[in-house]
């Protein structure tokens, strides 16, 4: 009679090794909250954002009002694509199909944040990707 497999040993080695990805996960997104938008503090784009946050309250996301204070202040919002990957605008051509999870994860978050500051706009997924 054959003897009977113990499988514990190899349970707990792919439980050990799913912990092991997704602390580096973790890491990696608490790292990203750490530096989030750093670059709208440097010098290319405080300028701008202090212009553009007032022009943009009350103005809801995506409308020609909201279209054309982006246009306005193109370069620093530009720079900033340029500087932080959860942006679509970062990838190019490829937009959200050249992001990994992390980036997607990011942009989300920076979605749900954004849209409290007019909570009547809400996270328009149709529009944003």
């Amino acid at each position: 009679m054959a003897e009977s497999f113990d499988s514990r040993a190899d349970s707990l080695q792919h439980v050990l090794e799913v912990r092991a990805y997704l602390d580096t996960f973790v890491t990696e997104m608490l790292r990203r909250g750490r530096v989030h938008d750093a670059s709208k503090f440097d010098e290319a784009e405080k300028p701008a954002f202090d212009e553009a946050i007032p022009l943009l309250r009350g103005v809801s996301y995506g409308s020609p009002e909201y279209a054309e204070v982006l246009a306005r202040l193109a370069p620093a919002f530009d720079h900033h694509y340029r500087c932080n990957s959860h942006h679509p605008e970062h990838y190019g051509s490829r937009g959200i199909a050249g992001m990994d999870l992390c980036d997607l994860v990011e942009m989300i978050c920076d979605w749900m944040a954004a849209a409290k500051r007019n909570p009547e706009d809400g996270v328009r997924l149709a529009y944003n990707t």
